[in-house]
């Protein structure tokens, strides 16, 4: 396994982002999974339909397409396995591989394991490492126990996300279809779906044939992801990447070690001489050392090695062998002292008893917490329904406590003054009634319809004349900071004067797309062009809030009224027929 051609960040991930891992790296190698998967599964489709028709069972071709679906999963695990370390292969080379590669393991996995919802992480553990028997077995558990769930979850999604894309390809159809067909094509669905003919089984079959060929790949890219993430976390991949990263940055510094290894040793024979010189000096004061740390191990005791061994004949039972085979070989009796500072000499050499040693209740306690970690001695949690006892034990009396009276009157203070409150809220809502009541009996929607009427009435009715002083009004408006007004009165004026002039018919709500159409009829392009001007400006006022500038606005009023002849004599000379 070469971790350090990975090329994913290694990182403890939760079960859900290695399950998007894996899905991206299909995504990334999408071209090398999906070529091959059309190159060896179409002409098998091809095959087993052309199969079936002859005996008349198309339904038997598609059954086997899906059952076979373990034998094309190893197309994507291949291409993944290899593209996982940097190493794409050619859709030659997964071609290729599909004669030989896991072919073991398919009896398994068409008949046993087909309908196993773990399918997804349980192909990348048995193909992948080739383990066999019981050690195979115990591999998928270690792998796969804690994420059990997952891959049932993940088994479940992509299966729903293959109905869901069968029944969208399946009603593609009838988007095309327009509304006032539905029925007929609807009921002409339904008798062809009751004869059953051969090319609708045909066209179902390609369908599911479609819809496997999309989700499968990512349905066993999430079970690659989820096995990666369980191998970094159980064999430490991030861990082990780190140390051989770290033992590549000493290598690439190791020259100038070792250059001041040689060095070292260059110098090491002068301060070897005067070590030595220092020895000879120091040598008294270290024999007064080695007498008071013998006065010092009173406080802590020593064990020979034949005290160890009668301790251990005394719990295992083999005392009497140990001591039979042992030969008690007495030590100096300074060697060893009991705690009252008394020689155990030969007697206690010879005795075999032995005491117990110095710190073994902590190796004791070191040895308990070791067997306590998972890994030696693994844990499970099991649950059980257990019948509950028909005779339930009484209640212990417990006292009340001392001020027990005080809750019980707040809280009945409480319960009683909510209701109170409530008829409260009651007989304000009888006594108010005449005024509120009447909003819900359909004033409100009386209301709504009769602006509504108001308005349909108003678009009907005429528009009120224009005023005899066109400019002032306007101006008017203007200064009154109501500049909106003023230049829809602007755009109003100069549309009834274009239509005066031309002769042009408008439609009730014409817009000013038309209204510019229309005006192209103005004998004089200076005209045409002050219209268009006044029909932008209410424009941009109507639909972007943006007014002119006040001598942008008395420009273009000026122009207009000269133009149009905006003065109450011009007026009505234009207002007479022709």
């Amino acid at each position: 396994m070469r971790i350090e051609s990975l090329t994913v960040a290694l990182r403890p991930r939760t079960a859900w982002e290695a399950v998007e891992l894996g899905t991206a790296l299909v995504r990334r190698n999408a071209g090398a999974i999906w070529k091959p998967w059309l190159l060896l599964t179409l002409p098998v489709f091809v095959l087993f339909n052309a199969l079936a028709w002859t005996i008349d069972a198309l339904w038997l071709a598609g059954l086997l397409m899906w059952w076979l679906k373990p034998v094309f999963d190893r197309i994507p695990l291949f291409v993944l396995s290899r593209a996982v370390f940097g190493d794409v292969p050619t859709t030659r080379q997964t071609i290729a591989a599909q004669r030989n590669w896991g072919l073991s393991w398919l009896p398994g996995y068409l008949l046993w394991r087909r309908l196993s919802p773990l399918r997804s992480l349980n192909l990348p553990v048995d193909f992948l490492e080739g383990a066999r028997g019981s050690d195979a077995r115990e591999r998928r558990r270690a792998l796969g126990a804690p994420v059990h769930g997952v891959g049932v979850l993940v088994t479940t999604v992509c299966l729903h996300f293959e109905l869901a894309v069968y029944l969208g390809l399946a009603s593609m159809a009838i988007v095309f279809v327009p509304d006032e067909y539905l029925r007929d094509v609807f009921e002409r669905a339904w008798a062809t779906l009751k004869e059953a003919p051969a090319w609708l089984s045909l066209l179902s079959n390609a369908l599911a044939w479609i819809a496997s060929g999309l989700i499968e790949p990512f349905y066993v890219g999430a079970g690659f992801g989820l096995y990666l993430n369980r191998r970094t976390e159980v064999e430490a991949w991030d861990i082990e990447l780190a140390f051989r990263r770290l033992r590549d940055r000493l290598l690439r510094g190791a020259t100038p070690l070792l250059l001041l290894c040689a060095l070292g040793i260059a110098f090491a024979p002068g301060m070897v001489r005067a070590q030595d010189a220092d020895d000879s000096q120091d040598t008294e004061s270290v024999a007064d050392q080695t007498e008071d740390a013998e006065q010092d191990e009173d406080e802590a005791p020593r064990v020979t090695l034949e005290q160890v061994f009668g301790r251990v004949a005394d719990e295992s039972g083999l005392r009497d062998g140990v001591n039979a085979q042992m030969t008690p070989q007495p030590a100096p009796p300074p060697t060893v002292v009991t705690p009252g500072g008394e020689g155990a000499g030969g007697a206690a050499g010879g005795s075999g008893t032995g005491r117990p040693l110095a710190g073994d209740g902590g190796l004791r306690r070191a040895v308990g917490k070791a067997y306590e970690d998972p890994t030696v001695s693994p844990k499970r949690k099991v649950v059980t329904w257990k019948k509950r006892d028909a005779k339930k034990p009484e209640p212990k009396k417990v006292d009340p406590p001392p001020l027990g009276w005080l809750g019980e009157t707040i809280a009945t203070i409480g319960e009683f003054g909510l209701w109170i409150v409530f008829a409260a809220l009651l007989v304000v809502l009888a006594i108010t009634a005449p005024k509120w009541l009447a909003w819900f009996r359909g004033g409100l929607a009386r209301a709504g319809r009769e602006e509504d009427e108001i308005r349909r009435d108003r678009a009907d009715e005429p528009p009120p004349p224009l005023p005899e002083d066109i400019p002032s009004a306007i101006r008017r408006l203007w200064r009154e900071g109501r500049e909106r007004e003023a230049l829809a009165l602007l755009y109003r004026a100069s549309v009834e004067t274009m239509v005066a002039r031309t002769q042009a018919v408008l439609v009730p709500g014409a817009t000013e797309a038309e209204v510019l159409r229309a005006s192209r009829k103005l004998p004089r392009g200076e005209d045409r062009d002050a219209f268009a001007r006044a029909v932008r400006t209410w424009q941009y006022a109507a639909y972007a809030h943006s007014f002119p500038a006040g001598e942008d606005f008395e420009s273009l009023l000026a122009d207009l009224a000269s133009r149009f002849g905006w003065s109450p004599s011009a007026r009505n000379e234009s207002s007479v027929p022709a």
